[in-house]
């Protein structure tokens, strides 16, 4: 088992990793915020006693800085995890000064997190009152009239969030023809597969094709929740096809369901706000402190932590000494 105490040292990884990235707000270079962030949360890691490897990371070894697939992180000592990591979700959020950026991660047992490889998949996720009554294999119309029979809604008072893309022209039709409410949205579609499980988000469901490593980290966080998420791989062409058979998924149609995606119920999840969001409130900056909004789960107990921290900037080693090399 994984011990508890590691849940408020993921906190402090997603901090230092919002900290830098929000530097970057509004300023159109989302490469230099990306790694910004990726320099804060690879330090951080070093100071965590766990030994990890990025199971879920944003390239390979020669993509560097990015913190790659198959990465060793933290102190090298007991417990041995999976890391999913997503140290700045939503780029192009970000360098718009736009709402919805989160640093985010998930954690668990070795060899329970699914090696999901860097292409697309179709997804559905929901909360709790959903749990089992949606699947990607019945018709869209469908799992929105189950959702809204779950939900005590009128179908035209169910919100479905979709990712603003020409490939779901099709499927926004077939929302919009049901008439459910939609919200489109630009990037990030971590944060609204989350807040899905929280009542008072606006959010009561998820659907359409992201990315298929935000898949992953987004079932460890409704698994924490007692939520659901199901996802397929849509891989775009053969070389996507082979690239997913080499990391071991051995049928590219299947059903992907929480339980395969996060085998352990000793999962943590860890994110912290940017920017503005429906899940979190971004880096808020006053004279040398600012404050952070971040979200930690962890599934074995349910337990559901927000954390306000407000931090001194002068007085953290890290940013005060420049050890974190962020460009400025």
């Amino acid at each position: 088992m994984v011990e508890r105490e590691l849940a408020l040292e993921l906190a402090r990884v997603t901090e230092a990793a919002a900290l830098a990235a929000a530097r970057w707000m509004g300023r159109g270079d989302k490469e230099a915020a990306d790694e910004a962030a990726v320099n804060a949360m690879r330090t951080m890691f070093d100071t965590v006693q766990m030994d990890g490897i990025v199971v879920i990371g944003e390239g390979e070894m020669d993509e560097a800085p990015m913190l790659y697939i198959g990465e060793r992180v933290g102190m090298g000592v007991p417990p041995l995890v999976d890391i999913a990591v997503d140290p700045l979700e939503g780029t192009n959020i970000l360098a718009k000064g736009a709402n919805g950026s989160l640093a985010v991660m998930a954690v668990a047992p070795r060899g329970t997190l699914l090696h999901a490889p860097d292409m697309y998949m179709d997804k559905i996720a929901v909360g709790p009152e959903c749990k089992g009554r949606v699947s990607l294999d019945v018709p869209v119309r469908e799992n929105l009239n189950e959702v809204a029979k779950a939900l005590d809604k009128s179908i035209r008072e169910v919100t479905v969030v979709i990712l603003d893309r020409p490939r779901h022209q099709e499927l926004i039709e077939e929302v919009r023809s049901t008439g459910c409410r939609i919200k489109l949205i630009t990037d990030g579609d971590v944060s609204p597969a989350v807040a899905a499980a929280y009542e008072d988000s606006g959010v009561d469901i998820l659907l359409g094709i992201g990315g298929a490593p935000e898949g992953v980290i987004s079932a460890a966080a409704l698994h924490c929740m007692g939520g659901d998420f199901q996802g397929r791989l849509w891989p775009e062409d053969e070389e996507e096809k082979e690239r997913a058979l080499s990391m071991g998924i051995r049928d590219i149609n299947q059903l992907l369901t929480i339980k395969d995606l996060v085998k352990s119920d000793d999962v943590f999840f860890a994110a912290t706000g940017i920017t503005d969001g429906d899940l979190l409130k971004g880096v808020r900056f006053f004279s040398r402190r600012a404050v952070t909004h971040t979200l930690v789960m962890r599934g074995i107990s349910g337990t559901i932590r927000h954390i306000r921290a407000t931090h001194q900037l002068d007085k953290k080693p890290l940013f005060r000494d420049n050890k974190i090399k962020i460009r400025f």
